[in-house]
């Protein structure tokens, strides 16, 4: 027959089992938020760069292709 201490005893190990796999649970998830945060960074800045140097590369191609200004043509009386 089983007595009372066993039975706290055995219901007490399972309430550890079971906070112990939650708290890994908990660690492994804050890891994994952390890991998906720092991978978003890393994205936001590779387009951030890659955008200002396509906005850097736009303006000297602009610069380079201004029309030359053209000479107004005397007005005839």
């Amino acid at each position: 027959m089983v007595t009372r201490n066993e039975q706290r005893d055995a219901a007490r190990g399972k309430a550890e089992a079971l906070l112990t796999r939650r708290q890994q649970q908990e660690t492994e998830r804050l890891s994994n938020r952390e890991r998906d945060r720092k991978a978003l960074d890393e994205k936001i800045a590779r387009l951030r760069a890659l955008r200002l140097s396509k906005e850097a590369a736009d303006r000297a191609a602009a610069a380079l292709a201004r029309p030359a200004p053209t000479r107004k043509s005397p007005k005839r009386p």
